[in-house]
């Protein structure tokens, strides 16, 4: 199987594709995306879509479960397979290919980089900066910033940096205690 990188960077449309019309987490991107889109460009035919707009995203809503504002500052690609609870403040920044799983609440001045998945449960509840590529576990509180290609789990969450595998020729070949001292070695080198 081919694994394709997920660009944190380029936001990646198809992924907010609906392929049919009961799909009630891409039905409310499309309502949020085409409020935006119509209140921007404005004019008397402007005015009259974001009102109708308004009324699809407030069904969306309802039938989600979702509190996410119409002027919220979400890049494209952004998946949500079970929307039910998620909570994102106006003034959050979610960066482009990202995943929120169910009851998941944003609050003000977080900012989401690219490629970011975010466990169900998980609770950004500080005004923090998450880099791309970056894993919030499930139920983790996030208090802290979290670097790129990292991992944040638990309450309160603690980051887990990722770090290269020992090969599998050396867990054959050398003894498994002596793996576990260059395993070892290797972590307090990157750390």
């Amino acid at each position: 199987m081919i694994s394709r990188k997920i660009s944190s960077s380029e936001p990646d449309w198809s992924r907010e594709e609906s392929l049919q019309w009961w799909d009630p987490a891409r039905q409310l991107l499309k309502s949020i995306r085409n409020y935006q889109y119509w209140r921007e460009r404005g004019g008397v035919l402007g005015y009259f879509l974001t009102k109708y707009t308004v009324i699809q995203h407030r069904f969306w809503s309802a039938v989600t479960g979702a509190d996410i504002p119409l002027n919220c500052r979400i890049q494209g690609g952004l998946l949500m397979p079970h929307p039910n609870g998620i909570v994102i403040h106006s003034e959050a920044v979610i960066g482009p290919n990202c995943l929120i799983l169910q009851q998941v609440t944003i609050v003000s001045g977080v900012i989401i980089g690219g490629n970011v998945d975010i466990g169900s449960g998980a609770k950004i509840i500080r005004s923090v900066s998450i880099g791309n590529h970056a894993k919030i576990g499930a139920n983790a509180v996030v208090l802290c910033d979290v670097p790129a290609n990292a991992s944040a789990v638990g309450i309160p969450a603690k980051i887990m940096v990722k770090t290269p595998e020992v090969s599998i020729l050396a867990k054959v070949i050398v003894k498994p205690v002596a793996a576990n001292r260059i395993a070892k070695r290797h972590r307090n080198q990157v750390a």
